[in-house]
């Protein structure tokens, strides 16, 4: 069934043939569009869902589409939550913004606009990250699921391809504008303003005709989330002696963190389009897309550290039991957990730390993408040539600094940290800590508001740079046939493309009293942090009075900061006869520094055939790809002077990807498809580098590159049925099986800590029992005396030498009571759309291990000695079930639209502020839903007035380790975000 549809849905149908080898094949379905069938006058939300289900009903292949209910109106604000309304499709979150899209279980996906590849931010290949476009420029997205064999590789869940409008496609003059103001429950800042419009037109002339478009937008966000995080990964035991031993095992406080992260968008986009066509059968073509963002990061955390020293003379006065499930066909058994209690200062008063930080830690990305070509129609030959570039350069500023509380109540030795008392409360599900005012030496809040009383601890600096380019030519042919083979697609792609990344960084970490600044010798760059961390909850316990490096000042004006910060040190030297230097600025890490090139040759050739109920196509793809990576050596001479020399080493790598769709319409309503298809994806730049560097922490784990990893082979089969069985609706089943091998996997390797002290090898240079030395971590709890310098756990990225498999089951249902108008009257406004999910992941070889720490509580869980606890690794991010429900109105000018969306417990490794697990296990981010709800009214033809909001019932985010549900170590909670706005169109 086919539509009369309006100027932006023709221009958006129009964007589908941006893939040049596809472009006749749009205007033969766009003129049949036209011309054929029967004609449905809709508008607004139906007319996007009528004319997305039209284009995904006539596709050969499996796509879904989405398709802007007006001009730069997609049903959401965020790409990823756009996406998040098709089946097969999960995102991720960060402090609530979605940022991450997972299909069909797997990150390993490409992004396109307009048919041309894109590049990220980062050394990542799934292209522009979401958060970079504004929704206001894209007039429709089409997810390709079943690759054709001119589809260009790379892609293992789906190819997702962002359309804009193409002027040529207008019957009339389009204009636009659209003025909105957002808040955000947990912000203090107020409302972020957000602006976009659009203008297109084309003309007739003797010379032919010619049409431009322009769309752009500007936007501010401010994003905030509250991140708490306790972490209980150690044991005491019943027959420990130990002063806080019970008559049963239990597992005591080991970390506290109290974590505010506040995120600021600034967006610039723009996207233009000329389109000249001097007759009938040629056409020539410019577009440009430029994206501006910059992310700046003014976050805070406090912590509770050394806490550990105290779990042999801590006392809980509350337990949980936690059954921990099982892991690798091992039953782990239960345990008893502090809850509730009160952590005092140890004796010598060294013990527990009271810490605050400021992380500044922003993203500045300049994106651009510009394509130019044109087609050419001839009586059975249709050439399309077209050459393209897509750049990406990043920069990561950032400024984090950590300051040490000295409590004025409790003794100083010669280190710059002291004990502080804690009190937390982890019943009911929430993770709540704070000072323990019950306790003769807790310092009051004009006591911790003191500047007098901290003292700098650590200081790291970064302006990380990333480079990021593919420059590409290819030229298609389609030769038009009259039989059962209607067409053959062939053609040619060329592309180059180039990583560089270069890595910034000065990390300067102080242990001594006498060479720590006191922050009254830097009152003027201090603030009070935020006070505001129970405005998500209601919490009572939290800690409400600190001091921070001003995070604000640190990311706008990181020198003058750094010129307070020595002119500090230099002050106190004269103070305390310390001889520190003075704290540099960022240099660049040799021995990080990596420039990759790739150029790739890719042939394909495809059929396209119509047979009775039958039409498809099948065809192969074949690519050629050459990899050159140049980095940095750095060895030492005879007197320890480091050496660095460029080191260059080449690769090369070819494959054959045949591939095959058919489409049957077995009845006049009811149509099956079937794809079949081989696909790779090339490892990310970073993880073939073999760059290695260093931060303070003691718990980060030291990235170290492959420059063995081989690209990913998946192959992929589909079937589904899709029964259109009223005008505008669908009800539709699949069935989807992907078998990759080479799968990139992370192997993480702890360093063996001491059951009893917890300590690890502090010696180096070598990690006999695993990890690697890291000479700038600091020792923290880690061993006898403070210090920088100790054995961490390494993050290597291989090949899985088994084989996986990725299956699972999507149905969709799309509904509306139009048809009823004349017996529902007001209630034919009504319309649902539905759809939902179920996936699993099977196979493989790589393992993930526990640390001793943890092996040591799983001994006393299941009584074996030596137990040595190890899993087969999961797939990331992906969520067994999921689903989400729309249900809208649309009649008499109101349209309103409510989703709900739902997705599983997944495996996660975004675990706080931190990429280490504690357990050795990635975390389970348990289930979760969300509803997001808008509602606008037209007040006449032109103007529009909404408003919208997202995480309506402000839905948190909690973490276990080790199992779902087993022993709770994180939260996020989140805000919620109403936005008010207004649209104009001319």
């Amino acid at each position: 069934m086919n539509y009369k549809l309006s100027k932006i849905t023709l221009a958006v149908i129009s964007a589908t043939a941006m893939s040049m080898s596809s472009s006749i094949q749009a205007q033969e379905s766009s003129k049949q569009v036209k011309d054929d069938l029967e004609v449905i006058e809709v508008s607004g939300i139906r007319q996007s869902l009528t004319s997305a289900l039209a284009e995904k009903r006539s596709a050969s292949s499996l796509v879904e589409v989405i398709q802007a209910v007006d001009i730069g109106k997609l049903p959401d604000q965020n790409l990823a939550e756009v996406l998040e309304n098709v089946t097969g499709i999960q995102i991720t979150r960060e402090a609530g913004v979605g940022t991450g899209v997972q299909i069909r279980g797997t990150n390993a996906n490409r992004t396109e606009v307009n048919g041309v590849s894109t590049v990220g931010s980062g050394s990542g290949r799934s292209g522009i990250s979401f958060e970079d476009v504004s929704a206001a420029i894209i007039s429709g997205v089409e997810i390709i699921k079943s690759p054709e064999a001119k589809t260009i590789e790379g892609s293992v869940g789906a190819t997702i391809n962002l359309k804009t409008i193409r002027p040529l496609q207008l019957n009339e003059m389009l204009g636009s504008i659209r003025v909105q103001a957002e808040d955000s429950s947990l912000s203090t800042d107020g409302m972020t303003p957000r602006i976009s419009g659009a203008w297109g037109d084309n003309w007739e002339s003797d010379a032919g005709k010619f049409g431009v478009v322009f769309s752009g937008s500007y936007s501010e966000q401010d994003v905030t989330a509250f991140r708490p995080r306790v972490d209980r990964d150690n044991s005491v035991a019943a027959d420990s002696g130990a002063a806080s031993a019970q008559s049963f095992d239990f597992l005591p406080i080991q970390f506290l963190i109290q974590d505010y992260d506040n995120y600021e968008y600034e967006t610039k986009n723009f996207a233009g389009t000329f389109e000249y066509a001097p007759n009938d059968n040629l056409k020539f073509f410019f577009d440009a897309v430029v994206n501006d963002q910059e992310r700046r990061q003014e976050s805070s955390r406090v912590q509770a550290s050394g806490v550990s020293d105290l779990r042999n003379v801590s006392i809980p006065s509350e337990f949980e039991t936690v059954n921990f499930g099982s892991l690798g066909g091992q039953n782990l058994g239960s345990i008893e957990a502090a809850v509730r209690g009160v952590i005092p200062v140890e004796d010598g008063d060294a013990d527990p730390n009271l810490r605050f930080s400021s992380d500044t830690n922003s993203r500045i990305t300049d994106s651009k993408i510009f394509r130019i070509g044109g087609q050419w129609q001839g009586e059975n030959l249709f050439v399309s040539v077209e050459a393209s570039t897509s750049r990406s350069d990043s920069s990561t500023p950032s400024f984090n600094t950590t300051l040490n509380f000295i409590n004025p109540n409790v003794a100083t030795n010669s280190s710059n940290e002291n004990g502080t008392p804690f009190e937390y409360d982890l019943t009911g599900g929430a993770l709540t800590f704070g000072i323990a005012q019950g306790e003769a030496n807790a310092p009051t809040a004009a006591q911790l508001l003191d500047p007098a009383n901290v003292v700098l601890r650590d200081v790291n600096q970064g302006q990380d740079r990333s480079e990021n380019t593919e420059d590409a030519f290819r030229t298609d042919f389609t030769y038009y046939l009259d039989n059962m083979i209607t067409s053959v697609d062939f053609g040619y792609r060329y592309s180059k493309t180039n990583s560089v990344s270069d890595q910034v960084r000065n990390n300067v970490g102080l242990r001594n009293l006498a060479d720590s600044p006191t922050g009254n010798l830097f009152a003027d760059i201090l603030t009070a942090g935020p006070d505001n961390f129970n405005d998500a909850d209601g919490r009572a316990l939290y800690i409400r009075d600190f001091l921070l490096i001003n995070p604000e000042l640190a990311s706008s004006d990181p020198d003058a900061v750094l010129a307070a910060l020595n002119a500090a040190i230099e002050a106190n030297n004269a103070i305390t006869g310390s001889t520190r230097a003075p704290i540099s600025s960022p240099t660049s890490q040799v021995n990080a520094f990596f420039d990759i090139d790739e150029e790739t040759h890719a042939l394909y050739a495809q059929a396209n055939f119509e047979y009775g109920i039958f039409r498809g196509n099948f065809g192969a793809r074949y690519l050629e790809t050459e990899v050159t990576s140049l980095g940095n050596s750095v060895t030492q001479d005879g007197n320890g002077n480091e050496i660095v020399s460029q080191v260059t080493s080449k690769g090369d790598y070819d494959f054959f990807l045949p591939r095959f769709n058919v489409a049957a319409n077995v009845s006049e309503d009811v149509l099956v498809r079937l794809g079949w298809s081989k696909d790779i994806r090339r490892p990310d730049f970073n993880d073939l580098s073999t760059s290695v560097t260093y931060s303070t922490s003691p718990n980060s784990a030291v990235s170290v590159g492959n420059s063995g990893l081989v690209p990913e082979e998946v192959t992929s089969f589909d079937i589904s049925a899709e029964w259109y069985f009223a005008q505008a609706a669908l009800v539709s089943v699949g069935y989807f099986h992907k078998t990759r091998t080479d799968l990139h996997v992370t192997q993480q390797v702890d360093p063996y800590e001491d059951p009893t002290t917890g300590y690890r090898d502090t010696t180096g240079p070598v990690c006999e029992d695993g990890g690697v030395f890291n000479p700038i971590a600091d020792i923290n709890v880690f061993g006898p005396t403070p210090g920088v310098g100790l054995c961490v756990p390494t993050r290597t990225t291989i090949n899985d030498s088994g084989e996986t498999t990725q299956e699972g089951i999507e149905l969709a249902f799309q509904y509306d009571l139009s048809s009823f108008e004349d017996d529902l009257g007001w209630a034919s406004g009504f319309g649902l759309l539905a759809n939902y999910t179920y996936q699993e992941f099977s196979g493989g070889e790589s393992i993930d291990t526990a640390t001793s720490r943890a092996n040591t509580v799983f001994a006393l869980t299941t009584g074996i000695p030596d137990i040595d606890v190890s899993a087969k690794q999961p797939l990331i991010d992906l969520s067994e079930n999921a689903y989400n429900v729309t249900f809208y109105y649309e009649k008499f000018g109101l349209s309103a639209r409510a989703r709900y969306t739902w997705r599983e417990g997944y495996r996660s490794t975004d675990f706080g502020s931190t990429s280490s697990f504690p357990w050795g296990f990635p975390v389970v981010q348990e289930d979760r839903g969300q509803l997001n709800v808008s509602i606008s009214y037209d007040v006449n033809e032109q103007l529009n007035i909404g408003v919208e909001a997202v995480n309506l019932t402000e839905s948190e985010v909690s973490q276990s380790c080790v199992n779902e549900g087993a022993l709770l170590c994180f939260q996020g909670l989140t805000d919620r975000r109403i936005t008010f706005g207004m649209s104009y169109r001319f």
